[in-house]
């Protein structure tokens, strides 16, 4: 049996030209060959920002590059045939597909809507600033390019909790309460709200539309599994609910990895209690660790370079990482791991026995891209990671059987495995 090996096959600016669904299906045979079981691809959806955005600004998410909407037929990725056929390709190489999920907001309505609102505390959000008062907000979602089709479920002000008013976070006042919902993470009082129009989890039509749209997923792209955005912004007994719905309706199980981005072990042993371990996570700890020893070389003890993180805590659960799209320099979160140390990160990540490793892009594949950050335009050349493909070998011929561990020196570590029978 192969180890399970994961790639993420895209970053934040890759090229809006709408190649890489064609792009994946070209390099199914050589991932295959490289010991990937499993691709984990961008969201497939219509995006509110159109072509120029990755796809977690999600519109519409039966629009996978179907319909004319939001100025394009294609997604930023290609088409809905493209998108298909990379999965196919994917699959007749015997690599399983990942579908990234965002299911926390909307964003792009079509029409405005009266709705009741009370502002919060940007850093308190269970403290209302604000008497109810009424807003003109576009939290009307109509898909006039669909019209219909797939599914006939209208998103209006009742489907969420709450909207930006003015740069401002406001809590909707609806059926379903004045405030917000519980969520695992109390960051600034309460963290329900990310961004756009947030979904409205307490409305048992918002559930059921969103199982709907699962099955119709599944069955339209055969997809393997999900990763799942932003899961400490949405109530925690969502999810688990909408998987075994899934699995019960597929007589399967969908392998599912949620995003929990918090640098805090507790956090994420927290939420694998609550939702009852049927959700593997990120392991950010991991991450930082990665992080901060690439900055401070010789003065970090790699004898603690797994300390609090979670394929420590919890391995079965631990999605080990280097970076990602939001990692990644320009990015809000960025906290790129130094190019020095990321064959060492990749080393500790693929040839170990805890933990599913999950490469990026450019790690294989290089990238380059330009962006503005404080008004300047800065360019970025991510390098590939020459040792990457030996490492990727290495594990797929060779990393299995029991581990024996030799952590006695700040600067030197190492670890044997025995191999099996096989």
């Amino acid at each position: 049996m192969i180890n399970k090996t994961i790639i993420q096959f895209f970053h934040w600016y890759y090229s809006p030209e709408g190649n890489l669904w064609e792009h994946a299906k070209n390099e199914a045979g050589h991932l295959s060959a490289l010991g990937f079981t499993d691709v984990w691809l961008p969201p497939a959806y219509k995006s509110a920002s159109g072509l120029h955005e990755p796809g977690y600004a999600v519109y519409d998410l039966y629009d996978l590059g179907e319909f004319d909407q939001k100025g394009s037929v294609r997604t930023r990725y290609g088409t809905k045939e493209e998108y298909l056929a990379a999965i196919n390709a994917l699959h007749e190489k015997g690599v399983n597909v990942i579908a990234d999920v965002v299911l926390n907001h909307k964003i792009g309505g079509d029409e405005q809507q009266k709705v009741t609102v009370k502002k919060v505390d940007e850093e308190n959000r269970n403290e209302f600033i604000s008497e109810p008062h009424e807003v003109d907000a576009y939290t009307h979602f109509k898909f006039p390019g669909r019209k219909g089709k797939y599914s006939n479920y209208v998103w209006d002000w009742h489907s969420f909790s709450g909207i930006s008013e003015d740069g401002q976070i406001a809590a909707i006042q609806n059926e379903y309460g004045s405030g917000w919902e519980d969520v695992p993470d109390n960051e600034h009082g309460n963290f329900d709200y990310l961004m756009g129009c947030d979904i409205e989890f307490r409305n048992p039509a918002v559930r059921e539309e969103l199982k709907r749209w699962g099955e119709w997923y599944v069955e339209t792209t055969g997809v393997d599994g999900f990763r799942l955005d932003a899961v400490k912004h949405i109530t925690a007994n969502f999810f688990p609910e909408w998987l075994s719905h899934l699995n019960h309706k597929f007589q399967k199980n969908f392998y599912c990895i949620g995003e929990y981005w918090k640098n805090d072990i507790g956090a994420l042993v927290n939420y694998a209690d609550v939702t009852d371990g049927v959700i593997a996570l990120f392991d950010v700890p991991l991450h930082f660790n990665f992080y901060h020893a690439s900055h401070d070389g010789k003065n970090y003890d790699m004898r603690q370079i797994f300390d609090n993180t979670l394929v420590q805590t919890r391995p079965e659960l631990a999605i080990t990482f280097v970076d990602n799209h939001d990692t990644q320099p320009l990015q809000s979160l960025q906290s790129t791991v130094e190019f020095w140390f990321k064959p060492i990160a990749y080393a500790l990540i693929l040839l170990r026995e805890q933990g599913v490793p999950c490469t990026f892009y450019p790690a294989l594949y290089e990238a380059k891209y330009v962006d503005n950050k404080n008004g300047q335009e800065i360019y970025v050349e991510l390098n590939a990671v020459r040792h990457l493909p030996a490492l990727l070998t290495a594990r797929k011929e060779f990393a299995y059987g029991p581990q024996n561990e030799y952590f006695d020196h700040p600067n030197v570590i190492g670890w044997t495995r025995n191999g099996t029978d096989q």
